[in-house]
Order: structure tokens, then sequence, then C-alpha cells
């Protein structure tokens, strides 16, 4: 694979006003054309990503969960999640049950629709990955991880 710089990329004659400008912007051409992979896959089995996110949280868990605690638990900030589960329901992926002890939380809790759907995105989802990042050496994706997890320290919620 050749390396091409971000400059060449994107047809930038001069070089970035920094490096921490110049790594921001490299995240975020990274993760768009990641995002676009992924959203790509997942649309094939007729879901989002932020659908397939919480169905994904839902199987991990094994078990009802509170709708609160799904929210907390997303990769990306979605700010209807109510919006999110509606359409989830509808097309029979979750249940919604009110907590009989307090009726404002509402558990949320996975159908076998979804986990049959889920079986079926696993190993393609599997082979995103490698397609991904499977050029990088083990050492090279932790010190990857432990990097942008850093770099998250700045911005936390």
């Amino acid at each position: 694979m050749a390396k091409k710089s971000l400059q060449t990329e994107l047809g930038k004659k001069r070089p970035f006003e920094s490096p921490e400008k110049e790594a921001m912007l490299n995240i975020a051409r990274t993760s768009d054309r990641f995002q676009n992979r992924f959203g790509k896959l997942f649309r094939e089995f007729g879901l989002t990503g932020s659908q397939h996110n919480v169905l994904r949280i839902l199987r991990g868990e094994g078990k009802p969960m509170p709708c609160r605690e799904i929210t907390k638990r997303m990769i990306q900030v979605v700010p209807a999640m109510t919006g999110l589960l509606d359409r989830l329901e509808k097309d029979g992926y979750v249940t919604r049950t009110r907590c009989e002890k307090d009726g404002r939380v509402v558990y949320v809790d996975l159908t076998a629709k979804a986990k049959s759907v889920l079986e079926l995105i696993d190993a393609p989802l599997s082979d995103l990955y490698r397609e991904c990042l499977g050029h990088l050496t083990r050492a090279e994706l932790v010190e990857l991880s432990r990097l942008l997890e850093k770099a998250r320290l700045s911005v936390q919620p």
C-alpha cells in the first residue's frame, strides 16, 4: 500500500498550520472513510450504524437494559435515542417494557429477529475490521488505541 500524505490527498499546496491541525484532519478523514464502509455494510442488513450499535450493546449485556444505560454506552452520541428505539421496535428488532417500580424507566430487549441479523453481520463485520486495519501490526494497533484514548482525554463529556 503506497503511503499518501493527507496534504497530497487534499491537494493542499502549503503545509498544515500546526501538527495538531494535521492530526485532527487525519482523524476526521480516516473516520469518514471508515464510517462510509461500515455504513454500507449495515445498510445491506437494513440498519444504520447507530441501530447496530444499540443491538450490539444489548447482545453484549445479555438481558434487558434501561434506555439511559444504552445511551451511555453508545460509540457515537445519539441526540434522539427515543426515535432510534421507535424505529428498531417498529422493525421488530427490540421490545420495550416500562419498569413496574418506576414508570420513568424503560427496559429495552432484543428480539429473536435482532439476534439472527446480528449473527449474519458478525462475519462480514470481522472481515471489514481486518480490511480496514489488518495491515497494521498488533503493536501498532495497541499504540493507535493508546494514542486515541489519550487524545480523547482533552474532550471528556
